[in-house]
């Protein structure tokens, strides 16, 4: 196998070399895509010259097919349009109640307005604010407001067996640290069990430690939990050799607003606040005293929603475009009503579309690279300071995000601009090139339905990048 990409590449840079025109690119394309991979696999192509305002090529840009992450070109674009260009995600602490001798005779109300980064670092100051209130001691609860969503905890279509990766991560309004938890595991003395440290400390989880420290062998572990039953039940087996002394992972964790709240109040209890309450879901009630609001704008999330392909901030952002228009609870449903508003601004219909989440995560999502690019061109010729936010958010090719290690040493390094997406049997790439004739290109590809072969779908989408940054 090793010998055939070596032989591909080869004959590949023997292609590239030779002087692309827009004569001969179509030429080039059709060879390129006419290779054997694609007997059983399917390619959409769509490359437009933003320059000259007309289209370079096209091959099956109609066609409907799952766009992995690529879908997140549409949420955040559509968020750039029809958010306030001062939008934030607010996370609030609220008390009731009255203040006798340092005891707040009442409660502690924390409102999640879903902040999709927000961390235990952002609670720590959240928390502070309670100083204000010169108290140390608690004679009451703390309660969690979640109203701002529905009960549906993730999108529609997704996959129950993904569990409990962090790509899958449980909503609610009240996020903390990716709705996530990192686990370490260190080594300890030879046919002892491993030391186990979860970040950020807190006693939130259950350890069920059946790893063992072992000289012999490499390194392996799982790091898992109790999915199955939906528990935070950390389960770690496996082996740990002395010489890696830490290995460290990371999964998602059910119920995120409980872990919330409990990292709020063992954060409580830190500043020495005594409190022997109960910890609980509630809506915040009528006269309440507001305490501290925690903002963070949606133009300081889309960078690593998208470099990062973030599928948290992806959702989170679709519910707060719900939010705004249509109020709680804020549903996917009415977070796509705004998608389809623009997919009509775009010039395109969006009842030939289907789109069920704000990821890309679910296979029951259909769109075409002719929609994908018909929003990057509306941007690019109708919202132009939006289009240079939306570009910016976009991986760079050898530089960034997901696309750090892609097309190194060619024309597209540090050029290519765009969205990557990943999901079993899906390969997507969209965004904004530079030509050698220095013409500004947009362009969306998709390739399905291959099996176990990622890398090779990969390698045809970078290769199409790199004629395409080759053109003059």
């Amino acid at each position: 196998m090793l010998k055939k990409l070596i032989i591909i590449a080869t004959l590949w840079n023997v292609v590239i070399l030779a002087q692309v025109t827009g004569d001969n690119l179509g030429r080039k394309l059709d060879s390129l895509t006419s290779s054997s991979f694609f007997d059983t696999a399917a390619i959409s192509i769509d490359v437009f010259d933003l320059t000259a305002q007309k289209s370079v090529y096209q091959k099956n840009n109609k066609l409907l097919l799952h766009p992995a992450s690529n879908l997140k070109v549409l949420t955040t674009s559509t968020a750039l349009l029809f958010l306030d260009k001062d939008f934030a995600f607010e996370t609030s602490l609220y008390y009731d109640g009255t203040i006798i001798d340092s005891t707040l005779y009442g409660n502690l109300y924390f409102v999640g307005g879903c902040d999709p980064d927000f961390t235990t670092a952002d609670l720590q100051v959240l928390i502070s604010s309670i100083k204000n209130l010169e108290i140390n001691r608690i004679d009451g609860n703390i309660y969690g407001d979640v109203s701002m969503l529905d009960s549906l905890f993730w999108g529609n279509g997704w996959m129950w067996n993904d569990d409990p990766s962090t790509d899958f991560p449980y909503f609610t309004p009240l996020t903390i640290n990716d709705n996530a938890v990192k686990v370490h595991v260190q080594a300890t003395d030879i046919g002892n069990a491993p030391k186990v440290i979860v970040e950020p400390a807190t006693s939130f989880f259950k350890i069920d430690n059946l790893a063992k420290t072992e000289n012999t062998g490499r390194t392996s572990l799982e790091v898992t939990r109790d999915f199955v039953q939906r528990r935070n039940d950390i389960i770690v087996k496996g082996i740990i050799n002395p010489k890696d002394a830490v290995y460290s992972d990371e999964i998602n964790v059910v119920y995120p607003e409980k872990y919330f709240l409990t990292l709020a109040k063992e954060e409580i209890e830190k500043l020495g606040i005594s409190f022997i309450g109960d910890v609980s879901i509630s809506p915040l009630p009528e006269g309440t005293k507001h305490l501290f609001t925690f903002r963070r704008k949606f133009t300081d999330v889309i960078n690593n929603l998208n470099k990062q392909s973030d599928n948290l901030s992806a959702e989170m952002t679709l519910r707060a475009l719900a939010f705004k228009y249509y109020g709680k609870p804020a549903t996917p449903e009415n977070g796509i009503r705004l998608v389809d508003s623009l997919i009509s601004l775009a010039g395109m219909d969006p009842r030939n579309y289907r789109i069920v989440d704000g990821s890309g995560v679910s296979h029951y999502n259909l769109v075409s690279t002719e929609l994908l690019n018909a929003d990057l061109k509306y941007f690019y010729s109708s919202q132009p300071e939006l289009y240079n936010t939306l570009a910016q958010s976009f991986p760079i090719a050898g530089v960034d995000g997901t696309l750090k290690r892609r097309m190194k040493g060619t024309l597209a390094e540090n050029n290519v601009r765009a969205k990557t997406g990943t999901i079993s049997g899906v390969a997507s790439l969209s965004g904004f090139l530079t030509t050698k004739n220095n013409h500004q290109l947009s362009f969306s590809m998709m390739i399905q339905n291959h099996v176990r072969k990622t890398y090779r779908a990969v390698y045809f989408l970078d290769r199409i990048c790199e004629l395409l940054a080759e053109l003059e």
